[in-house]
């Protein structure tokens, strides 16, 4: 390990950051995912965010006082997805479609139930504020910890555990108004 006032060299930056890269780069994918709602978007903000992440990853290293770097890569990510927004139209498109098909379907009667609430949970998520919505995918989608979502989203621990309580509620909310439309 170097000295803190020792400049790294290039090839172990380099290879710090390729373990970083192997590390997360399913983790920021499935972020960006969730967020654009479409594989081609995802891919190309996935490769933004590690770019970004290389151009100050020395930095990051040293301020992260040994740190998980996960929240600060997905807070790039986060904050490229609120540009591409800035640049598009404010809801982003998710298609059922794109949705992984199961792999033991029971019956069709089922699979019919359980794609409806699927739809209705996503519709759902896509209603929630951004931050709500930021926070509930941070965390289911990725596993992340209220303490990593907390740093992501620049927010301290108990106004983020309160963030995803309140998501949760409105979500459950809207999804059981859905079903009750039906």
């Amino acid at each position: 390990m170097a000295d803190q006032h020792t400049p790294k060299s290039k090839a172990q930056l380099d290879e710090e950051f390729s373990e970083l890269y192997r590390a997360h780069l399913r983790d920021v994918y499935s972020y960006a995912y969730y967020r654009v709602g479409n594989h081609h978007d995802a891919e190309d903000l996935t490769e933004q965010t590690f770019l970004q992440a290389y151009r100050h990853f020395e930095r990051a290293q040293r301020e992260s006082a040994g740190r998980p770097l996960r929240p600060w890569l997905i807070r790039i990510a986060h904050n490229l997805a609120a540009n591409l927004y800035r640049d598009r139209s404010r809801k982003p498109a998710s298609p059922i479609e794109d949705s992984t098909p199961l792999a033991d379907p029971h019956t069709t009667e089922e699979l019919v139930e359980e794609r409806e609430e699927l739809s209705r949970i996503l519709n759902g998520v896509e209603e929630l504020p951004d931050d709500r919505r930021e926070a509930l995918i941070m965390r289911f989608a990725l596993g992340m910890d209220n303490r990593e979502i907390a740093r992501a989203l620049g927010r301290s621990d108990g106004a983020t555990k309160v963030l995803i309580h309140r998501a949760i509620k409105q979500l459950e909310g809207i999804v059981n108004e859905g079903a009750s439309d039906d």
